[in-house]
């Protein structure tokens, strides 16, 4: 698919752009454009991987000429830039927005100018019947990108919902490693709390899916599976060895008991791709005979797709996904419980 194309990420810094680029690298694609702010996290990544076919661009999707810049030449679009952690949002709303709504458009306005053949968006299951800022935004950021794929003709723009991706960047799984170095309580919000577990691997996968079979508006999600927060705690705890306690410290700010991935309206028309679903856009117009008096039947009887009622992980299932990822292995032979 991406044989002798070009294909830039943003925010290609993170842990999804690294994914990416090992994904990738040793295919026949002709160049990864990595565009970011953080001069610092690119000067590692050109020494890490060395590979002319990454190209580096500092820049801010926030500053629509500097994305104009590093987009002239682009095939392919992954928008990753975002501001995610939630308690951080939560206190700086205005940031997320202008990251995550407003740095989309920018993404979307320049690849439509560019004649970029195809863009993917990736959201959160949090942008579902959020709460909190970080979601609210990327809702926004959703809302955003299934309404320029109804007027963009040649650039085919559509996206991605996934849940937390394990060992990612801010996430709990290497906050709890580290504190059973430290020899520390495990902090555990509420222990049954769900969420959705998924590898960088998997999250890639996704995109992949909605690269290869994603339609203008789309959202593609993948069934995820989930687990409690207290199992993933033991989880860890027990793949280490570790003989440390877990505290309970309550929910902080903006969080949800369980998330959801499909939202009980989007699964009335979503349809089922096996192991993904994939939500069509609403591609009625403005027009005010068929929005005001033309409605769809009432088609509201399935139920939403949540961490609460997808497969929940046994604790032996969640200490086998968590011994496939390579940032727990590495540190499982640094603590010597390898084996």
């Amino acid at each position: 698919m991406f044989e002798n194309q070009t294909l830039m990420i943003t925010g290609g810094t993170g842990s999804f752009g690294n994914a990416v680029l090992k994904r990738l690298l040793n295919t026949g694609i002709g160049e990864i454009r990595v565009f970011s702010r953080d001069e610092k996290k690119q000067d590692d990544m050109r020494k890490q991987y060395a590979d002319p076919k990454i190209k580096f661009y500092i820049g801010d999707v926030r500053d629509i000429n500097s994305v104009r810049y590093a987009m002239h030449g682009v095939d392919y679009i992954f928008n990753a830039a975002a501001l995610k952690q939630v308690p951080s949002c939560e206190f700086f709303p205005i940031e997320a927005v202008k990251t995550n709504v407003l740095g989309t458009e920018n993404v979307l306005t320049a690849a439509i100018e560019e004649g970029v053949e195809k863009v993917i968006c990736l959201s959160t299951d949090k942008a579902a019947y959020p709460i909190n800022a970080m979601g609210i935004s990327k809702a926004m950021m959703e809302r955003v990108f299934v309404a320029r794929s109804r007027t963009s003709e040649k650039t085919v723009i559509c996206g991605t919902r996934y849940g937390n991706v394990m060992c990612s960047r801010g996430s709990v799984i290497p906050l709890f490693i580290d504190q059973i170095k430290a020899g520390k309580p495990l902090t555990v919000t509420d222990p049954n709390m769900t969420r959705f577990l998924m590898s960088l691997d998997e999250a890639v996968e996704l995109v992949m899916f909605a690269f290869a079979h994603g339609e203008a508006g789309d959202i593609m999600v993948q069934k995820a599976p989930a687990c409690t927060i207290g199992v993933l705690a033991q989880a860890v705890k027990e793949l280490f060895r570790a003989d440390v306690p877990i505290r309970y410290i309550g929910v902080r700010h903006g969080e949800k008991e369980s998330e959801t991935l499909l939202t009980r309206e989007e699964r009335a028309h979503a349809l089922d791709m096996g192991g993904f679903f994939r939500i069509p856009a609403d591609n009625r117009d403005l027009n005010y005979e068929q929005y005001f008096e033309q409605g769809r039947p009432n088609r509201l009887e399935a139920e939403a797709f949540t961490s609460e009622n997808t497969r929940l992980l046994t604790l032996e299932e969640v200490k086998a996904k968590l011994a496939e990822l390579a940032y727990v292995r590495e540190a499982l032979r640094e603590c010597g419980c390898a084996g």
